[in-house]
């Protein structure tokens, strides 16, 4: 389909510049919400239509729509960057429209074209440009579509909206990257085979909610899942990848199947194989991590994804006790892949794999 035409409704309240820079000293993450949003609608009869930009709201929805009770949704999440020179980039969007296709495929939902895609990412963007951050902050962006069908019966919705919210974030980590500690969680799986766990939809993160909240109650910052058929295959973390570098060059994740087909991940992995890694993707225990841990065959351990970007693994806890990886700081890898990603993403170092799209005002 040819690309719509986005309608521009002004907005009556915007925030007033001084407000706006207030609020964007100290953002956080995913507190602070820009102006405007992008929606656009789905029947049967017209397709996607009614592409808008329009302030910020909140949506006005049946207590019967499909999403409320059968939690027919999905999402993305990216990031737009400040470059130096002026305008802003985007991080391989293209990817983050093929993988939003295919969870919406696997939760019997319409695909959005890529273009249209792209091009409602780039109309938050330029709409709300005065909200993207310079230095350290970006601009994180969160692309996503419900069923809005009001009916009570289990089938496929036929309405969806599809809307593009957008928030300044300032660094993921206060006073510069620190690595992490995480839990593994031995009661609660997310993911089995043939379930959702590749899709990114709100009920897999939901599910890891109780994983999570034992993680925290635990002192620890991640919760690490274990597969759901032997309870004993690192999976990955209740929202990043995963990542083992061990003393021979060798980087193992765990394989795709189960597991949310990261950006960030795929990033990882060719900047790896690029810098001289050989890298696995395989089935890797719990035990196996322990042993190597502790017998110094593991370097490294680092998560990664949209909003860390790429976090180093410091300390295990579980049950039985706990384990440190390496010296428990970020590692000579990690720091190297971390460097590279965000130069790129950034605009400060050379893009040799055209992974950046710049957009303009």
């Amino acid at each position: 389909m040819a690309t719509l035409a986005f309608e521009t409704i002004p907005h009556g309240n915007p925030t007033p510049a001084d407000k706006r820079a207030a609020l964007m000293a100290d953002p956080g993450f995913g507190k602070v919400f820009s102006d405007h949003m992008v929606t656009i609608r789905w029947t049967p009869d017209k397709g996607w239509h009614e592409a808008q930009v329009r302030a910020r709201e909140p949506f006005r929805i049946d207590p019967a729509a499909a999403v409320l009770h059968y939690a027919q949704e999905i999402f993305e999440g990216m990031k737009a960057y400040r470059l130096p020179e002026g305008g802003f980039s985007l991080f391989r969007p293209e990817e983050n429209a093929r993988r939003l296709n295919a969870s919406a495929e696997r939760m019997a939902m319409p695909e959005v074209p890529e273009e249209l895609f792209l091009a409602a990412i780039e109309e938050l963007v330029k709409a709300d440009a005065d909200w993207v951050p310079g230095g350290e902050g970006s601009f994180y962006l969160r692309p996503f579509m419900f069923a809005s069908e009001a009916f009570l019966g289990v089938r496929p919705a036929s309405e969806y909206i599809f809307c593009v919210i957008g928030c300044p974030v300032g660094a993921y980590f206060k006073g510069g990257f620190k690595t992490v500690s995480v839990w593994i969680s031995e009661e609660y799986t997310r993911a089995a085979p043939g379930g959702t766990g590749a899709a990114k939809c709100g009920g897999n993160y939901a599910a890891s909610l109780s994983a999570t909240k034992e993680a925290f109650a635990n002192g620890c910052d991640q919760v690490v899942f274990l597969d759901a058929v032997e309870r004993k295959w690192i999976d990955e973390l209740g929202g990043m990848n995963v990542f083992f570098v061990m003393d021979d060059n060798t980087i193992v994740t765990p394989k795709l199947g189960t597991i949310l087909p990261g950006i960030t991940r795929a990033s990882v992995i060719r900047l790896a194989e690029e810098a001289g890694y050989t890298v696995k993707e395989e089935l890797y225990s719990f035990d196996q991590w322990q042993a190597d841990a502790r017998s110094g065959r593991m370097r490294e351990a680092f998560a990664c994804g949209t909003a860390a970007v790429i976090a180093g693994i410091g300390t295990v806890k579980y049950r039985g006790g706990e384990f440190a990886i390496g010296n428990s700081g970020d590692g000579e890898t990690t720091t190297q892949l971390r460097a590279k990603l965000t130069g790129i993403q950034r605009g400060t170092a050379p893009d040799a794999y055209s992974w950046t799209r710049k957009v303009q005002a």
